[in-house]
């Protein structure tokens, strides 16, 4: 796999640095957010809302600035130096890493509800208009023929959710290991490029017009629907996909240097306030909020699901198998 040096992680993840505004000067307080690559637009909403709320309570002026990239370049960032006061994630994996690199304490989970993830979502199929190749369930992504575009799934959540996905339903409907794996390299035979984020994917199959259907995350899929044209793709949900709760957390080490936990630990409180949920449910991300999810019911259908840790184990144990190098992912893609 390869290596970044320091300085090129820093730069990359600084790169990806886009101020929020808030409407509020410079000089005042600011913390950062590094996230995943298909959260850009939900921070933009949340950042100015939160702020407005901070300061209505009698609180100095805040400013938030975002960073967006592949999940686990994302982390690598941080642990190379990248001073993030907190992290929202989309796979609790990305979260043990800093946990391991000693910046984020081992209890994250315990300090928020639902173990720190304010909403979830799910993977879906993307198709064009019309679905011209009849794209329905997983067994049509294997068809000798059918161009599948989905992200990378050694550095990217959206990438590791779309192959996890794959593999349980495969393990729920062929029962074994052998058939899981012979299944999923199938599908990755029928891959033509990885990208390194979701919403280079999501460009790849709209922008480049490859593929002819595109994997990625409930969320991505109902914006491209919306935004790019309801004339030009179908969303298609499979009979099974994976549960996608997205994580977040303060960085203890980064906010306890700058002195910045309180209004960290705010920001993320307020992600699973009715105003912080209602944001949410408006860019297709499913609340934990009963009242705000039956609110946006008729956007959410009924999907069937599986939790990675209940079909398939600790996250710890499918890291290493499927994704460490030289593991399960590994040896698809060089035998595919």
């Amino acid at each position: 796999m390869k290596t970044l040096n320091l300085r090129s992680l820093i730069g990359t993840a600084l790169a990806a640095v886009a101020v929020a505004s808030s409407g509020v000067a410079s000089a005042q307080t600011s913390i950062l957010n590094v996230s995943y690559d298909v959260a850009r637009e939900l921070y933009k909403d949340i950042n100015p809302a939160f702020a407005s709320s901070w300061q209505a309570k009698g609180n100095p002026p805040v400013t938030i600035n975002q960073s967006h990239g592949g999940s686990s370049k994302q982390v690598g960032a941080v642990i190379a130096g990248l001073e993030a006061d907190v992290v929202t994630m989309n796979q609790v994996p990305d979260i043990q890493q800093l946990v391991k690199a000693g910046l984020v304490n081992s209890d994250w989970q315990k300090r928020l509800p639902n173990d720190a993830a304010p909403y979830t979502t799910t993977t879906v199929f993307v198709v064009r208009k019309g679905n011209p190749k009849g794209i329905k369930d997983w067994p049509d992504l294997i068809k000798s023929g059918t161009q599948v575009i989905v992200p990378n799934p050694k550095v990217t959540g959206n990438g590791r959710y779309t192959y996890l996905a794959a593999w349980g339903f495969a393990i729920k409907n062929y029962k074994t290991e052998e058939k899981a794996r012979d299944f999923v390299k199938a599908l990755f035979a029928n891959v033509p490029v990885l990208d390194g984020g979701g919403r280079g994917a999501t460009t790849t199959f709209t922008q480049r017009n490859m593929g002819d259907v595109l994997v990625t995350f409930e969320n991505e899929a109902i914006l491209l629907d919306k935004e790019v044209g309801g004339d030009q793709f179908d969303i298609v949900y499979p009979s099974l996909s994976v549960d996608a709760p997205a994580p977040v957390t303060v960085v203890d080490k980064v906010v306890d240097k700058r002195g910045t936990r309180n209004v960290s630990t705010a920001y993320l409180e307020y992600l699973w306030t009715p105003e912080g949920q209602e944001i949410i449910a408006k860019h297709y991300l499913r609340p934990r909020n009963a009242a705000v999810m039956k609110k946006y019911a008729k956007t959410f259908p009924a999907v069937n699901t599986f939790s990675v840790e209940k079909l398939l184990g600790p996250w710890d144990k499918v890291m290493k198998e499927q994704f460490a190098d030289g593991g399960i992912y590994d040896q698809i893609m060089v035998k595919r």
